[in-house]
């Protein structure tokens, strides 16, 4: 494809880009857009009725004694009149500017992150490259669409504007009203290719202004507060982060040193024509030929068409990157979302889940995850999954959950393909504690109620499931309760900006457990290391609890102690993405593999010939 039939693909994306944040306004705000068009275009005439009406007062007051008081004080009531109502005009094109442009976000960020909630599974938020996009979309929900809007009321401001002056300075001096238009043009090709340079320099730095915010949160964070210090790795952070600032700087500087230097050239012949077209004019009124008002006007109007030009200028300098942020948004509000065909309703489960020759992997060029993983979880029973680091437990988990979908294998909901059911509804049947949990800026009601979004702000449900992980009366204890901030970084904005409380790692662990407890009409429980942050006497009790809120449900545990899954109805042991051993625990000790291996690793560590004592004098 030839360089000119990419910049006209180029010029027609743009055009789409700007006709599609045109039409998000009208439907924002239709009412206050139509008002807002009546008055730009209304604006744009000022300039030439001011400069006409202004040159007729100066024609009538060069008369002297002979001039028409009458007439004269009329034309300068009018022009003052023309004035003060153009200053009223842009107060209240102010105001709905700021009315459209609240709209507009508004409209765009609802969408926007709509369509983030939309997107199915993990695949798109374990990708850096649409982050860079989400970046650039979310940027484009703050600034590009009233740009953009602003651009078109601009153009059609300026068109008007430039026109009626034109014809203004053709009653004057013909040849330099050609010459003026002639270097607009010119410097507003120019600036299109600027603004072309900027949008190519945009999309170039998106992942390094992307480097720079995270260093930039990171030394912020109060998470990562203390590790920063402990290691002294706050000067290694900045440097990484000012190295990036320079890197984005440099590039930034390089376009605007290339523009500038454009912008001067074009100056300075705009100012050349000007010098001319005064020349010309001046000398004609010297001469007899012109008179004071004609000097007047062409003056005002070379001012006026200037004007209009720069204020294009200043608009399309920021136009490419608009274009590129908004395409963006409109890119991301492309991305398919839930599944168009009608999808199978989601039964309670009466026989099983199971995964069926199960390969997986997050990439298409990426290792393999999973490779030929079959494993049943029946209906009413718990299964323990035991395996290293790496070895694919996390990744099975986000499997049950849909987050993604297997490359080969089957995995089943009572013998249907859970790819044919609505991941929505599958979802509902299932409560899961993830091993990363999440540590919401919410307060501790909020916290677990979010794990039953329908029982959202159930006060007497919050509080059983908080008994049931054992933060009840820890959370009773709190400065208000159940409704205390659980932050160390936001204040209550409902409680007189009231500082937030901090709780330990293994709280945050109880309350990330009682969440998942949360829903009662469940199917499958999952819990990924749901004790490793408690102490010995918590874990036992909490597991008690699970097994006995468990009961009748099917269970998947995943843990490291194998001693928490001793009492599981069958143990599969993952290995490099295969299930090397199942069995219960005494068939896996019996048959001294993998398991029995782990277990009496994990055993020798506690092995202390005090304790086998205190057993035979418990047992006597």
């Amino acid at each position: 494809m030839t360089g000119e039939a990419v910049a006209r693909g180029l010029f027609r994306r743009a055009l789409r880009t700007v006709g599609a944040a045109l039409a998000l306004q009208w439907r924002g705000a239709p009412v206050l857009s139509a008002f807002s068009l009546t008055l730009t275009v209304c604006t744009g005439s000022v300039a030439a009725t001011g400069g006409w009406l202004t040159k007729h007062l100066l024609d009538e007051l060069a008369k002297g004694a002979a001039a028409d008081s009458g007439r004269a004080l009329a034309l300068g009531v009018g022009a003052a009149a023309i004035a003060g109502t153009a200053m009223a005009v842009l107060n209240v094109t102010e105001y709905l500017v700021s009315a459209i442009r609240w709209r507009v976000t508004l409209a765009v960020e609802r969408s926007l992150f709509g369509k983030v909630i939309e997107l199915e599974g993990l695949k798109y938020f374990e990708d850096p490259a649409f982050h860079g996009r989400l970046k650039l979309a979310h940027e484009a929900s703050q600034e590009a669409p009233y740009q953009l809007t602003e651009l078109v009321q601009t153009l059609l401001r300026s068109t008007v504007m430039v026109g009626t002056l034109s014809a203004v300075v053709l009653t004057v001096a013909p040849a330099m009203a050609l010459l003026l238009l002639l270097a607009g043009g010119v410097g507003l090709t120019a600036q299109l290719v600027r603004s072309r340079w900027g949008a190519e320099l945009s999309r170039t730095l998106v992942q390094t202004y992307r480097w720079r915010g995270f260093y930039s949160s990171l030394l912020v964070d109060v998470r990562a507060a203390k590790e920063i210090r402990l290691f002294g790795a706050g000067e290694l952070l900045l440097d990484r982060m000012l190295a990036a600032l320079l890197k984005a700087s440099s590039q930034e500087l390089n376009v605007a040193r290339r523009g500038a230097v454009l912008q001067v050239g074009l100056s300075l012949l705009t100012a050349a024509v000007t010098v001319v077209g005064t020349f010309i004019v001046v000398r004609g009124a010297v001469a007899g030929r012109l008179a004071i008002g004609d000097v007047a006007l062409f003056l005002s109007s070379v001012a006026g068409i200037q004007a209009a030009f720069n204020g294009v200028v200043m608009q399309l300098e920021g136009a490419g990157r608009s274009v590129l942020a908004f395409g963006s948004y409109l890119e991301l509000l492309a991305l398919p979302g839930r599944e168009g065909a009608p999808l199978q309703p989601v039964p309670a489960l009466r026989k099983g889940v199971e995964l069926r020759d199960a390969w997986f992997r997050y990439d298409a060029n990426g290792p393999w995850v999973l490779k030929g993983v079959n494993l049943f979880i029946p209906a009413g029973g718990s299964v323990g999954l035991v395996g290293v680091n790496g070895a694919g437990k996390s990744s099975l988990v986000k499997l049950l959950c849909r987050f993604y979908d297997l490359e080969k294998g089957q995995l089943l909901w009572d013998g249907v393909d859970v790819r044919e059911l609505d991941p929505r509804a599958l979802r509902l049947r299932l409560a899961v504690t993830f091993q990363d949990f999440m540590a919401y800026d919410f307060t501790a009601a909020e916290n677990i109620g979010l794990g039953d979004v329908a029982r959202f702000q159930d006060a007497a449900r919050v509080r059983a499931v908080a008994k049931l992980a054992e933060m009840d009366d820890t959370l009773c204890a709190l400065p208000s309760g159940y409704g205390t901030l659980l932050s160390r970084t936001l204040t209550d904005e409902e409680g007189g900006g009231t500082g937030g409380v901090s709780l330990s790692g293994g709280q945050w662990q109880r309350v990330a457990l009682a969440r998942s407890l949360m829903r009662e009409d469940v199917d499958l429980l999952i819990l990924d290391e749901p004790s490793s942050g408690l102490d010995a006497g918590a874990e036992y009790r909490i597991h008690q609890t699970l097994q006995r809120h468990g009961a009748g449900r099917a269970r998947l545990l995943i843990s490291h102690r194998l001693s928490t899954l001793r009492s599981a109805g069958l143990i599969a042991v993952l290995s490099d993405g295969q299930v090397v051993e199942q069995g219960t625990h005494d068939e896996l000790m019996a048959a001294g593999g993998e398991y029995a291996r782990l277990f009496c690793l994990q055993a020798s560590g506690y092995q202390d010939e005090r304790v086998a004592a205190r057993a035979t004098e418990d047992a006597a």
